[in-house]
This record gives C-alpha cells, structure tokens and sequence, in this order.
C-alpha cells in the first residue's frame, strides 16, 4: 500500500503556491483556500482529496493492462517525468508535442515503426550498403525520432488515460485527448482552467519539488495497480489448476463384477464411510452417477456466474472509467450484454447518466465487446490499432 500524501508533506514542498491573482482563473475558485501578497493559496485539503480520488482511478486502468501517457514538455519537469514514469514502464512525452499523436495515431506508429526498420537494417547489414551521406541522413533521422518518439515505442494503442502537467501548456494535447474521449488526469494551476479535466489535481505546476511529489505519489499508485494485475494472473492460472483438480475428484471405479459399479467422491468424502450398503443395480447407479453430477454443476455455478458477473469495459476503445461505471449500473457489465445491445440504447444510457458523456459515439461498442465476449482479443487489438478513437 503506497504512503498516502499528507498536507504536511505538500506544504513542504510548496503544492499551495498559486498564481498571481490578476492571472486567474475564476473557475479555479472552489480550489483557492485564499489571497497572501498578490498571490492565490490553494486549498492543499482539497489537494489531497483530488489527489486520492486521482490514484485510485490510475491504479484501476493500470491495473486493467491499460496504458497511461504522461505529457510534460516544460524544463523542471520533463527530467522528473521521465525519471518517475520510466521505473512504472509506462509511455511519456517529454519534448515537443507531436501534433496529431492522438488524433492521428496511425501516422504515429508509421514512425515509430521507421525507427524500428532502421535498426533491422543496422542488424542485417543493409546498413553499410549506403553511400556515407545516406548513412548520416539515415543516424540523423534515427536520433531526430528516437528523441521524439522513442519513449512511445512500446504503446502500440491509443493510451486508456491522459496525464498532463500544466493544461495551458499541454492545451493540443488536451482537446485531442477530448476528442476521443480519453480521461483526462492533470496538474491543474490557479491560472488553468479545470473545465476540460476528469481528475483535478489543484497544485503548483510550476515549482520542481511539488511536481516530483505528485508525480510521486501518482506513480506509486499506477505502481500498485501493475502489481494487482500482476497478482491476479498469478491467481487465475491457480484457480485454472484448481478447477481441474476438482473436475477429476469424481471418479467411477468399475468392479470386476460388471453388475456393481461404485460412485465415489473425493478423498475427504470417503472418511465419512459407514456400513457397507448392498450392491446397487446398473440403473440405479446410472441415476447416482447422473445425480452426482447434477450437484457437481450447482456447486460450480456460482463460480462461474462471479466469475462473470462483471467485465473490463474500458478495453473497450472509446469508453473510460465513468463511461463503463455507467454501462455496469445499467446493467451492461459485461461484455456479452453490451455486444447485444444497440449504439442508440448505449447513447441513452451515457446521456442520463451525464451530460459530459453525451458526445460519445458508442458505433463500434458492440463490434468490439462481441470480440472480447468471444476472446478473440488479438483481432480486437488489431482493430483497434487500425481504428482512430474507436471508429472505423
């Protein structure tokens, strides 16, 4: 369980300090605890609340296998980005915001796919076939990509989340994100405008040390949800084994008499022995057998039912966390359920549920929930590699 933020240590690190007050935003003033010297105070109660709230929704898409893309391009914090984002393994954007990089994500990952050709071609040796000024060109435009895109090489996907530090700064960045739909996670400064942003941290974007402690405690808790998606698996492939125990506890063990045939249970059962009963006929051991193995299903129902009593929607592309939380209360929590329902059915659901949700275009939900449904997940990914924000 990572250590949860304390005031004290916000304090320390200098998180209140706000703007000056003629640089404000006026939709920053639930955030604002007061004005000292020409400058806002942010109200670091508030700070550690959003924070929270902020962590846990990261640990849940972390935890999903979802992948979350830090922006921070500004001098004190591109260094400390990198740093802490680099030990969760988890994409960042550190330079120039590549216009398009969202929106446009296929055109992407034609880069980044170049940068990969150029290194099989230095393995080959197709490399030293070049003429010396085509080589140059050729280190040139391997480092001009690996220094802008080189961090996003192993996100193969549109990101399940956004985490921004300083929206004014990063604002390409955030409408793209909007536009398709990706929950948005941010540092947010008296001078920004909360607005746009899912998951508000009001906090001082500007000084190195209160960056390092939000991004600290962000990754610790993106941190813990790798680790229970870890575990999980770990606990899926015992219960797998577990379940083949049990399915073989069952036996029939057939006498050299053909007209006695003994059912027999587990171990444990045969402890429980008492006075031999008389041989039975083969009809009424058929009916125990059959019996016997009605009981065996009843016991294993439940399992089954809890095992599927809710899925993972925002696999599905275009829906994030409050999207999917709406889904589940409907009644679409799962896969199956949303693969049969209708976009317009979806489109009213999300619209009841908020208004924030109603530019959502659900077209392809059910294309891909009967994907995942059916497990073909690997045909899922390649849709949704091909698609843009979920549409075709």
């Amino acid at each position: 369980m990572a250590k949860k933020a304390e005031v004290k240590d916000l304090l320390e690190a200098g998180v209140h300090f706000g703007h000056l007050t003629r640089k404000w935003n006026p939709n920053m003033a639930p955030y604002i605890y007061m004005e000292r010297n020409g400058i806002h105070v942010i109200n670091l109660y508030k700070t550690v609340a959003k924070l929270e709230e902020a962590n846990e929704a990261l640990k849940k898409i972390a935890s999903s296998g979802r992948k979350i893309l830090f922006v921070a391009t500004k001098k004190q914090a591109k260094d400390i980005v990198a740093e802490k984002v680099a030990n969760v393994n988890m994409p960042y954007i550190t330079e120039r915001w590549p216009g398009g990089m969202l929106t446009n994500f296929v055109t992407i990952r034609k880069a980044v796919k170049k940068m990969a050709s150029i290194d099989r071609m230095k393995k080959d040796g197709t490399f030293n076939t070049l003429s010396k000024k085509e080589r140059l060109q050729v280190d040139r435009l391997r480092a001009k990509l690996e220094k802008n895109l080189g961090s996003i090489a192993d996100m193969t996907r549109l990101p399940g989340a956004l985490f921004v530090v300083d929206t004014m700064r990063e604002h390409i960045a955030v409408k793209e994100a909007q536009k398709l739909n990706i929950p948005i996670f941010a540092m947010v400064d008296t001078n920004s405008d909360p607005r746009p942003i899912d998951f508000v941290i009001p906090s001082n974007d500007d000084a190195s040390k209160s960056i390092e402690v939000i991004m600290a405690s962000v990754t610790n808790a993106v941190a813990e949800g790798l680790a229970e998606r870890k575990a999980d698996k770990m606990s899926d492939n015992g219960e797998d084994e577990e379940e083949e125990v049990t399915s073989k506890a069952l036996v029939i063990d057939e006498d050299e008499d053909d007209d006695a045939k003994v059912v027999k249970k587990a171990p444990k059962a045969a402890k429980a022995e008492k006075q031999p009963e008389p041989a039975k006929k083969p009809k009424e051991v058929a009916e125990v057998a059959v019996a016997v193995k009605e009981e065996a299903k009843k016991e294993e129902a439940p399992k089954a039912e809890k095992s599927a009593a809710a899925d993972d929607l925002t696999k599905v592309e275009g829906i994030g966390p409050k999207a999917a939380e709406a889904l589940t209360t409907a009644g679409l929590e799962t896969y199956a359920k949303l693969a049969k329902a209708s976009p317009d059915a979806i489109k009213e659901i999300l619209t009841e549920a908020s208004s924030r949700m109603a530019h959502l275009d659900p077209e392809s939900w059910p294309k891909q929930a009967g994907m995942a449904a059916e497990g073909k997940w690997d045909e899922l990914n390649e849709w949704q590699e091909k698609a843009k924000g979920g549409v075709e």
